[in-house]
């Protein structure tokens, strides 16, 4: 028997959605009967076959707990949910609510959406993961929604889930009684971070305001972050005229603007205070903002240069603040605008998140893309094919790549794209900014060359866009290069999204220049031999070289770095039963399987002797496991001229304790040294403690 029926399941909808919580009914068998305003995150983690598991030890022994004692049982799950279970009963049978599901801690959320950016979670579609997840900022929601549950529940002959039969249907509400039920809501002390009832902000026209609150509220979600964080500032701009306002969000602890209306619009704006400082606390407290002037404008140069501060929280954690330009007298507007940034505010960091996530995934596949296409470019035209893949990347239709020539700052054209000039025969080039940027060594992005202080172009250059990117190419402390891209295809400008592209591909683009203008540098790289004669493989020396600047990188962006120290099996023994020539050509064998299994941005080296070496950057422990395993199982099928050839492998990662490079070179030997003496021919993971994982051992 279904235990909830289409009205009881509007009922159990109804008191999911006013609590901002999800409430389900599962019954012996722990199957879930109904699931009212479910958190997206669980729908999908318990639709995966590597993370059910997991929910069935969370959630899935809630009735077997709640029934044992026949009481209320409370838990967080593995996901960092925050969850309560009561038993309930329907017709004679037993059931139990889980009530909950939503995140009390913003340290659990920020941790579940790394998780799901660069974690165990990064499989799955943001969209779907992000779709509705619930946060709030105490147990207020879950502690209504059980006791709704409970006054129906302890009643022997009544139909428990059936609401409407043991309550009224509610009377007609007027618009004046409404407004001031709304007002006593407000008044409350105790009010939880997610509100799915918005509370209205009224002014003047007390109808015009709640309807248009209602509707920004009811379509706030369907928009992307930044469209939705404009739609509330156009919300704030006409219920309270308000000229001009501007959205921060916050950044490593600092402020930077998002979006501006008004004169505040186009401009780059930080606020130099910190989350922690006492003015934030104050005006959280007091529900009223802080005022901050202008650097060296005073109090006296007039309100264009006043911003009244409003921090926004998450779950107590501030997570940006609005800026509204000018005096504000009205201290019943200053609490309104105050209470309606909280109110949209969780709304608001959900759509960042999901965006941030999205933005990752979109990077990711466009890394992957960049890898795939700088494998099929051809040496011989390695400079414009680069250039092309990179400006197809960014939309750009016009695109440079500049070289440095030795130590000096003269600036050589390799590649041109859509340029209407011959920058190959043009003098000077690169001096109006290229050779700026890569003297500095810091990327420059400009929205409008009219407003930026540079001169603009010569007419005849012919731009048909005022927006460009000049992007420095650096290994370490050297400057190589300079790409430049500028008349975006879709005409319009170049913006966050286009440098974090360039950040995540500059460092394969790097390799691949390094790789070949390495040997006509300067200084002491002009006079090393960086491949190794018999393999065609880099050597030590550049593997060291490379080594440490990844991992400075690594360090510097956050990305994970991976490393292998692979070993051929008997390998001496090989050499003394078909001499050196036969072992010689085995060596060449091995090598030219790793180079047919590695990526564009990878780096293979021979360590020495019968020792390979991998640099593996921005690549997991988990994606590197694959990857040597996909090597030794190669090597292993491979027919050799005498007899079959097997590999050891260790790996090793970046972390906050193998943080150098000597460190990493140690951890994967150790995993090797494992690898051997657990029979060869298997791969082997250092796990940090100085004891290696196993993996795939053979």
């Amino acid at each position: 028997m279904n235990p909830v029926q289409p009205k009881k399941g509007k009922f159990l909808n109804s008191l999911a959605s006013e609590n901002g919580v999800a409430v389900v009914i599962v019954d012996a068998s722990s199957n879930e009967i109904v699931k009212a305003n479910n958190n997206s995150m669980c729908r999908v983690l318990m639709a995966s076959p590597e993370f059910a598991p997991k929910c069935a030890q969370d959630c899935g022994r809630a009735y077997e707990r709640s029934m044992a004692d026949w009481k209320e049982i409370e838990y967080e799950c593995h996901a960092g949910l925050s969850c309560k279970a009561v038993p309930v009963s329907e017709a004679g049978q037993q059931f139990v609510a889980i009530v909950g599901r939503t995140f009390l801690k913003a340290e659990n959320y920020r941790k579940a959406t790394e998780n799901a950016i660069s974690g165990e979670w990064q499989e799955f579609k943001p969209t779907d993961f992000f779709e509705n997840i619930l946060i709030s900022g105490s147990t207020a929601g879950i502690d209504k929604a059980i006791k709704r549950l409970a006054e129906f529940a302890m009643k022997p002959s009544a139909d428990v889930l059936q609401l409407e039969d043991v309550v009224s249907k509610p009377k007609p509400v007027s618009l004046e009684d409404l407004s001031q039920r709304i007002e006593q809501f407000h008044a409350k002390a105790e009010e939880t971070v997610v509100e799915v009832k918005p509370k209205v902000v009224r002014s003047k026209d007390d109808s015009s305001d709640i309807a248009a609150w209602r509707k920004l509220f009811g379509s706030i979600m369907k928009m992307e972050y930044r469209r939705a964080c404009g739609a509330f500032l156009d919300f704030l701009g006409d219920r309270f005229a308000i000229d001009s306002l501007i959205w921060f969000d916050m950044k490593s602890d600092e402020f930077h603007s998002a979006i501006a209306r008004g004169r505040l619009k186009g401009k780059s704006i930080r606020l130099g205070i910190a989350p922690n400082d006492p003015r934030m606390t104050e005006a959280i407290g007091k529900e009223e903002p802080f005022e901050l002037f202008e650097r060296g404008s005073g109090k006296s140069s007039g309100s264009g240069n006043l911003l009244n501060i409003f921090p926004v929280t998450v779950g107590g954690e501030i997570r940006g603040a609005i800026g509204i330009e000018g005096q504000i007298q009205d201290v019943v507007s200053k609490r309104r605008i105050a209470r309606a940034a909280q109110t949209v505010a969780t709304q608001l960091e959900i759509l960042r998140l999901r965006d941030e996530v999205s933005q990752r995934d979109w990077i990711s596949r466009a890394v992957r893309k960049f890898n795939e296409s700088l494998k099929q470019i051809d040496a011989e035209d390695f400079w414009t094919q680069v250039t092309q893949v990179s400006a197809e990347l960014l939309q750009a239709e016009r695109a440079s790549l500049l070289v440095r020539q030795g130590d000096n700052e003269d600036l050589l054209t390799r590649a041109a794209i859509g340029a209407k000039i011959n920058l190959f025969s043009a003098a000077n080039i690169g001096s109006r900014i290229a050779r700026t940027t890569l003297a500095n060594g810091l990327p420059l992005i400009v929205t409008d060359i009219r407003q930026a202080g540079i001169g603009v172009a010569p007419t005849d250059w012919s731009y048909r866009t005022s927006s460009f990117i000049s992007y420095p190419i650096l290994i370490g402390d050297r400057r190589i290069a300079v790409m430049n891209f500028t008349d975006k295809a879709s005409g319009e400008s170049f913006g966050e999204r286009d440098l974090e592209l360039l950040q995540a591909i500059t460092p394969q683009i790097a390799v691949a220049i390094d790789r070949t203008t390495l040997k006509r540098q300067a200084g002491e790289f002009e006079q090393l031999s960086v491949t190794d004669v018999l393999t065609g493989l880099l050597n030590r020396r550049y593997l060291q070289e490379r080594l440490s600047e990844e991992l400075n990188r690594s360090k510097r962006y956050r990305f994970p770095m991976s490393f292998l120290m692979i070993d051929v099996d008997k390998f001496k023994s090989y050499n003394d039963s078909y001499g050196h020539p036969a072992g010689d050509e085995a060596l060449r064998i091995v090598s030219n399987i790793l180079k047919e299994n590695l990526r564009g941005a990878d780096v293979a080296a021979r360590y020495g002797g019968e020792e390979f070496a991998v640099l593996l950057p921005q690549t997991s422990i988990e994606e590197a496991s694959q990857i040597a395993e996909r090597i030794r199982r190669q090597i292993e099928r491979t027919d050799f001229p005498h007899r079959s050839v097997t590999v050891s492998i260790g790996i090793a990662n970046s972390t906050a304790e193998v943080n150098s490079p000597d460190d990493l070179i140690w951890a994967a030997d150790r995993a090797l040294y494992q690898a051997k003496d657990r029979g060869r021919n298997n791969v082997r993971i250092f796990d940090g403690d100085g004891d290696p994982l196993g993996n795939n051992v053979h």
